[in-house]
């Protein structure tokens, strides 16, 4: 991280002149005031100038790719990561051959993966920001899989006229589950358990 420090006539001055050597905005410093300054007699006689240390602030969002990128590397994987920050949601993507590997059966090792980095990312302890990992379309093509079940199961559901209890699922893919079957009628859905073993249970109605 750069840091620099600058003087001026004012404390803001002495910002400025620090924010134009470092060439960054103002949102992405972290700004220490040595001395304020003084004007001193007639604004001349015992004038003292305002000094101020300006510091870039930490890039979470690269050290999150960083870190991915090591898990990787640490399982014997080569990936690129890239990155898109949507509001207060970062979306990271992986890429590479044997990709296989860091999905992992039923995504269980990718969904281990978004845990971690969401930790990285939020370590610093300010704006709380969600993480989404994915792996080469995993995400999407689960969603679709996790549609069609949703659907077999409330058929099963009706069809047994009993609750039927799906298998254990992170948050975000039991949210899938429910939405999917919010409309249907006949059914009705409620999420059961204890993380990591919290599931869903459809019910007929």
């Amino acid at each position: 991280m750069r840091e620099v420090t600058a003087s001026g006539q004012t404390v803001e001055e002495a910002i400025q002149s620090a924010l134009e050597q470092l060439n960054i905005t103002r949102d992405q410093v972290e700004i220490e005031v040595i001395d304020e300054g003084k004007k001193g007699f007639l604004g001349i006689f015992g004038s003292a100038r305002a000094v101020v240390k300006v510091k870039e602030k930490k890039d979470n969002i690269s050290e999150a790719e960083a870190f991915l990128t090591n898990v990787a590397k640490n399982m014997g994987v080569d990936v690129t990561v890239t990155s898109m920050k949507e509001d207060n949601h970062v979306n990271f993507h992986l890429q590479g051959d044997k990709i296989a590997i860091l999905i992992g059966k039923r995504g269980k090792t990718l969904n281990s993966l978004q845990y971690l980095t969401q930790l990285v990312l939020n370590k610093s302890g300010g704006q709380f920001h969600s993480v989404t990992v994915d792996a080469e379309g995993y995400r999407e093509r689960r969603k679709e899989t996790l549609v069609d079940l949703a659907h077999k199961m409330a058929d099963k559901a009706g069809r047994i006229n009993r609750k039927v209890a799906l298998e254990p699922m992170p948050a975000y893919e039991r949210k899938i589950i429910h939405s999917t079957l919010q409309e249907l009628t006949g059914v009705t859905t409620y999420s059961e358990g204890v993380e990591p073993h919290r599931h869903v249970v459809i019910k007929p109605s």
